[in-house]
């Protein structure tokens, strides 16, 4: 993964496989997608992503659409008998990458609840498993605003927030407890049963 701050907006490179990567380009939210050929949005990721002695390596275009940049959340996650998971309960931007890691945080509190239910006969985690499950949905959707709001462009900043920003890229990147506590939340919170 590579996340890149710059005066153009933000740039992320996820890589899914040795031969396919996940790209995204921050751009308005109803920009066209038709006005980004695919020669378009390589050029503008070799300018986002320009370092000296590394270049992006360019490949066939597979995908492309425009990605709102939202947060959304069900509270509770259960009606009755249905139990929602993923993103029928919860969306993320994709600054964060954790909407995967977040669904399966779901489908392993809800098996679990439903193993015991089968099991013992006893609907006790069944019962918890909204508030279990939001206490991981918040501390997620804290952790995507904080890196959305540390690397994305917005087009109400002033020059204040530019150096807010910088200065917040330079703590996380300077200081052994900002780094730990990326580190921490990037790789995923430990399961809470």
């Amino acid at each position: 993964m590579i996340y890149t701050y710059h005066d153009r907006g933000f740039a992320l490179l996820s890589m899914r496989s040795e031969k396919i990567s996940r790209l995204y380009l921050q751009c308005k939210p109803d920009e066209d997608i038709n006005l980004w050929p695919d020669e378009r949005i390589w050029q503008e990721l070799d300018t986002r992503f320009a370092s000296e002695g590394w270049r992006l390596t360019r490949g066939q275009v597979l995908q492309k659409g425009v990605t709102g940049m939202r947060s959304f959340v069900v509270e509770p996650m259960r009606y009755g008998r249905l139990f929602l998971a993923g993103d029928s309960a919860h969306i993320v931007p994709p600054t964060g990458a954790k909407g995967l890691n977040l669904a399966v945080a779901d489908v392993r509190v809800l098996a679990r609840a439903l193993t015991h239910f089968y099991a013992a006969g006893s609907a006790k985690l069944l019962d918890t498993y909204s508030e279990t499950c939001l206490r991981r949905v918040w501390k997620v959707q804290r952790f995507s605003w904080w890196m959305t709001s540390m690397l994305h462009r917005f087009p109400d900043d002033n020059p204040f927030d530019s150096r807010r920003q910088l200065a917040e890229l330079d703590y996380v990147t300077s200081s052994r407890a900002a780094s730990q506590s990326l580190a921490e939340n990037y790789v995923g919170l430990p399961m809470e049963w």
